[in-house]
């Protein structure tokens, strides 16, 4: 497919994106236009709301599979979490729980928290990620698809590696705290935000993927995206929670940090992954990406 024939991700509003990703016709909005929402806070502080807070929440179905979603908009406020956001995305996981579709299906396209809301903000974080705690905890499947122009960062980072599983395309980036965070903090020597490429290589889709972060990479096209979805939701089973698979995870994680902990580039992270030329990464089509990582040693 040509980047001319693809319906861009990346480039699409939330409501564009369910559209894509769900059947056709089979979306039921919860708390549509007309029950608006905005957030009380903003306007205490004289700042433009949404009626729906920057995300969107309803029904649908993948393949015909009932699915809960979630989907925010990145484009308002950069797709933070606040007060009204959060609690429109924990009420769909908690009902998840009680009426059991085949998934939950989070589109994030988020920094994070929404500053201007403080700890109000900080809290929704909070009982979003218990939220989908406790969703995986009744046996439900948690995915998360991360492919928009904000990434997935902060605390919602956080909530996608909380996730069963991550759908990421190229464009997609995904981290803890974002580069202008850490280039504020730290300064421009530790990380240049300015540095596209160099971004990409630390936080990007590609990335993640070759690490093992995400179980599918795929094109920066909406029924790329469908497909991911669809693929896992037909395949998927909840592995079964026990303290050997968490020490077993908490073991994976410390030797990546033995390993890779002193890099500052993903270039030097790829070549000790054991890829021949990691100069070519990003430059490798998707296809020829998804045979490299199976071809390298586990």
């Amino acid at each position: 497919m040509t980047r001319s024939t693809r319906k861009s991700w990346f480039e699409a509003t939330a409501r564009t994106r369910i559209a894509g990703l769900l059947d056709a016709g089979s979306f039921c909005e919860i708390m549509p236009p007309a029950e608006s929402q905005p957030s009380p806070h903003l306007a205490q502080l004289d700042l433009p709301g949404a009626f729906d807070d920057g995300v969107v929440i309803g029904c649908g179905q993948i393949e015909k599979r009932p699915v809960f979603v979630a989907a925010q908009e990145g484009q308002f406020m950069g797709g933070a979490v606040g007060e009204i956001h959060g609690a429109k995305m924990v009420g769909l996981l908690r009902r998840a729980v009680e009426e059991k579709p085949a998934a939950v299906v989070l589109l994030i396209d988020s920094g994070g928290v929404r500053l201007h809301e403080a700890n109000a903000g900080l809290i929704a974080i909070s009982e979003i990620m218990r939220a989908v705690l406790d969703a995986r905890a009744a046996g439900l499947p948690v995915i998360a698809l991360v492919g928009g122009s904000c990434g997935a960062f902060g605390g919602m980072g956080i909530v996608a590696k909380l996730c069963s599983a991550i759908v990421i395309s190229e464009e997609g980036r995904l981290a803890l705290s974002g580069p202008e965070v850490i280039e504020t903090v730290a300064g421009v020597e530790e990380f240049d935000a300015r540095d596209r490429a160099l971004v990409w290589r630390v936080t990007g889709g590609k990335h993640r993927y070759l690490m093992g972060d995400c179980a599918a990479l795929v094109e920066d096209d909406i029924p790329a995206f469908r497909a991911g979805a669809a693929e896992l939701l037909a395949a998927w089973r909840e592995p079964e929670p026990g303290i050997a698979q968490l020490r077993a995870r908490q073991k994976m994680l410390e030797d990546r940090l033995a390993a890779y902990g002193d890099f500052r580039d993903g270039l030097q992270v790829w070549a000790a992954l054991g890829v021949a030329q990691p100069e070519t990464v990003p430059s490798i089509d998707r296809d020829s990406l998804v045979a490299l990582k199976e071809g390298l040693p586990t």
